[in-house]
């Protein structure tokens, strides 16, 4: 069944989307910054958006860098919150050269998804689910899984995105996560040939990237071996599965049947795309998100 979802997130608001930008709020605070995706007018008056508290200029040199314009009472820091049964997470927010905030509010879909099905694992005897989370950036999911109980892994091959998730951690009164900085495909690779198996796997690739070693990630050359080792890493039964995908162009159904080639058919499974509707009504996708359960 193909599912749109988005979470309910009182410290995140879509404002209003058009003309290739977002306007956002996280918390108390107000950002402009680039989306392809809006490809309609904005709602909002020009006035509006530049009352934002941060603004992202594109370097005319790099489709990806630029730098922000700030207010003079925008802090280079903050935090919001996110609740969801007794999972309570404090995620710290900073502007980044990439555009990016640290935090993709529209996988808190996901993210009471691990939770539940942690809390289903261990509703079933299964004491401590292990899980492990890939390209697991500042650890919003990693953070659910433990929340709810699980042995987590977090996977990223970026040693100060894996510190700013332990800051998440330590901010969310949460410990025992085990950090590991380290090349995603390597990493799964060592963990087939040493047999360990998990409960559950989180799987958030870019389009591309690099490994701790600058090893290169390019999706469409090396998600087929991904699933593969991890297809291999999954538990028979008593498991689940996230997979999410970013790149504009590669659907819902495509993830189902890239996943099914490896893993088989699931029981129970969910697809679909995760949005957030603006102020005015538009939607706008942030991703397709493919889950299962065994």
């Amino acid at each position: 069944m193909i599912k749109q979802l988005t979470p309910n997130i009182p410290d995140y608001e879509l404002l209003d989307t058009g003309s290739g930008e977002k306007l956002e709020r996280y918390g108390r605070y107000v950002v402009r910054r680039p989306e392809p995706q809006a490809i309609w007018r904005k709602s909002l008056a020009e006035e509006a958006w530049r009352r934002a508290d941060a603004s992202f200029l594109r370097d005319t040199k790099s489709e990806e860098r630029g730098e922000w314009r700030l207010k003079p009472e925008m802090p280079s820091r903050w935090s919001v919150a996110y609740n969801y049964k007794d999972m309570h997470l404090r995620m710290r927010l900073a502007l980044t050269s990439f555009k990016h905030v640290g935090i993709f509010p529209e996988q808190a879909a996901n993210w009471d998804f691990i939770y539940d099905s942690v809390e289903e694992l261990r509703a079933r005897g299964i004491e401590r689910p292990r899980v492990l989370n890939l390209f697991a950036y500042t650890g919003g999911a990693t953070l659910a899984a433990r929340a709810a109980g699980a042995d987590t892994t977090h996977v990223d091959s970026v040693k100060q995105v894996v510190t700013w998730a332990k800051e998440n951690m330590e901010q969310s009164q949460l410990d025992g996560v085990r950090w590991i900085v380290d090349d995603a495909l390597k990493f799964v690779q060592r963990e087939v040939r040493r047999g360990n198996r998990y409960h559950g796997i989180i799987l958030d690739p870019p389009a591309y990237g690099r490994g701790a070693n600058g090893e290169k990630w390019v999706l469409e050359d090396n998600i087929a071996e991904m699933l593969e080792c991890c297809a291999q890493l999954l538990e028979p039964s008593n498991a689940f599965l996230v997979f999410n995908l970013y790149s504009m162009g590669l659907s819902a159904l495509l993830a189902r049947t890239a996943v099914h080639q490896s893993f088989g058919t699931p029981h129970e499974e969910q697809m679909g795309e995760l949005y957030f509707e603006d102020m005015s009504r538009k939607q706008i996708p942030f991703g397709t998100y493919y889950r299962f359960k065994r």
